[in-house]
């Protein structure tokens, strides 16, 4: 259903235009193939997407789907805050230094607020121009849709999205409608929409798929589907590249993983130095633990294990997804990961779940996911204690 979903709300923008030479390119799989995605803070590594990467990298995921014989490399240009303004005075150093072949631009979400609307297309075309000029094709996106707020309203995104189709008309480009892609899933189903941010206005990885999965069908004239691509590997690079250092492993955690992840990490590891600060669950709403994970940037640490209670109930699920989601963005370092981020769901440290546990534990599962980050849990007939569970997964992991 996503994927004939997908179809409807973009093809009305590729069918018009004449195939991109690089999508011949990709299928002949002969010579290397260069991709350079130009943004804001949608576009680049941040936390909203789990902080490893971002729809750039998704994309090459999904090309190499389609073509595995291609020799491709997509760069991602996102800076968080950029504007079209911005991305002009960095297009020579960003993007057209690396030759690219094509060279996908998103921007608006940051120009709406600020940037008047005809400086918008008039700095679009500025970097079209340029494009061309030094040889690459160039494939316009819309952004996503987002929540209604004050700085950014609904009416005043649509008017942005508008004028990029329209410049890409202007120009004979095709268009990655992300924005027409969100709204099929708005309009078959908020809920599932929403499940698509990380906050008001940024999507998170399965949002990020989404992104990708367009832009492949905009070059390539093929549907993808990234659904079953998991978190990346390896899943601790700062643990075991600190291990393999010699140096100590600095965790916090949340009960009852921060009395058991030092002896589990020295099981892996005899001699390893581990410390361990622990992150307070007792009596805490998700709401009062949401407000404690703001800290934790400040903090020093090499890992961070999230363990929300299972006995926290999910009787709004609004808030309950604003709540779980911004304990996992704050956890993350708010670029490129500095640090690991796990999450270990309910039933590891309590096999028996309620129903209504087992619903928070289900919703939690797609959160997790939804925001790339690799998550501890119990194996259906597993009765082995939580000590067993974390060693096991830590040796399933290590490199």
């Amino acid at each position: 259903m996503r994927t004939l979903l997908l179809l409807l709300c973009v093809c009305s923008h590729l069918l018009a235009e004449a195939p991109l030479k690089t999508a011949a390119l990709l299928a002949a799989g002969q010579d290397p193939v260069r991709i350079v995605c130009i943004g804001d803070s949608i576009t680049g590594v941040y936390y909203h997407s789990g902080g490893r990467r971002a729809y750039p990298e998704m994309l090459q995921i999904a090309l190499q789907q389609l073509h595995p014989q291609a020799k491709l490399s997509v760069h991602n240009a996102g800076i968080s805050g950029d504007t079209t303004t911005g991305g002009l005075k960095r297009l020579d150093r960003d993007v057209l230094s690396r030759k690219p072949h094509l060279v996908t631009i998103m921007f608006g979400m940051n120009d709406l607020v600020g940037t008047p609307v005809d400086v918008f297309k008039k700095n679009l075309r500025e970097m079209i121009a340029r494009c061309r000029a030094a040889g690459a094709e160039v494939l316009l996106c819309t952004q996503n849709s987002v929540v209604e707020t004050p700085q950014r309203p609904c009416a005043r995104l649509a008017e942005f999205t508008q004028a990029i189709r329209d410049v890409a008309k202007d120009e004979a480009l095709p268009v990655a409608d992300c924005f027409a892609a969100f709204e099929a899933v708005h309009a078959a189903d908020a809920a599932e929409w929403n499940l698509l941010l990380s906050d008001t206005i940024h999507p998170n990885m399965a949002g990020h798929k989404l992104f990708a999965e367009t832009l492949a069908q905009a070059i390539t004239g093929q549907t993808v589907s990234l659904r079953k691509i998991g978190p990346p590997a390896p899943v601790l690079p700062h643990v075991f590249a600190r291990i393999k250092a010699a140096q100590p492993v600095r965790v916090l955690a949340m009960p009852p993983y921060d009395e058991i992840i030092a002896n589990a990490l020295k099981e892996l590891t005899p001699g390893v130095e581990v410390s361990v600060t622990s992150w307070p669950v007792a009596g805490q709403s998700l709401a009062q633990l949401e407000a404690s994970a703001r800290k934790v940037r400040s903090m020093t640490q090499d890992l961070v294990i999230i363990a929300v209670p299972a006995d926290l109930p999910l009787k709004d699920q609004a808030q309950f997804h604003h709540d779980y989601s911004w304990i996992m963005n704050w956890s993350l370092s708010f670029g490129p990961q500095q640090w690991d981020v796990v999450v270990a769901l309910p039933s590891v440290a309590k096999p028996a779940l309620t129903p209504e546990e087992s619903r928070h534990e289900a919703f939690a599962r797609r959160l997790i996911q939804a925001q790339d980050l690799s998550m501890i849990a119990r194996r259906s007939g597993d009765h082995s204690l939580p000590f067993k569970i974390l060693c096991d997964w830590l040796a399933h992991h290590q490199p």
